[in-house]
């Protein structure tokens, strides 16, 4: 089950914790948190203490559009911008 419930999760992906999410971003963990709960970041919450999980596909996704579309990166200054990587 999804975020808000309605998602099924899709069988053989590979879910990746809040800090394993942060490295493949090149980001702090606490921007990941952010950009989850900003909905920019679709996650899944396990357990009675809500533990995010990441879907790998998801936050590729999330990688290479924000590569590719984002000109707020972290040259003007915006720390919450993912980093690009080529």
């Amino acid at each position: 089950m999804g975020k808000g419930g309605s998602e099924e999760m899709p069988k053989r992906s590979r879910m990746l914790t809040t800090t394993e999410a942060a490295r493949h971003l090149s980001v702090h963990p606490n921007t990941v948190r952010r950009w989850e709960k900003q909905g920019l970041l679709p996650a899944y919450r396990l357990g009675t203490r809500g533990d995010r999980r990441f879907l790998r596909e998801d936050v590729d996704r999330f990688l290479n559009s924000s590569a590719s579309g984002n000109s707020q990166g972290r040259a003007a200054g915006n720390d919450d911008a993912p980093a690009q990587v080529d």
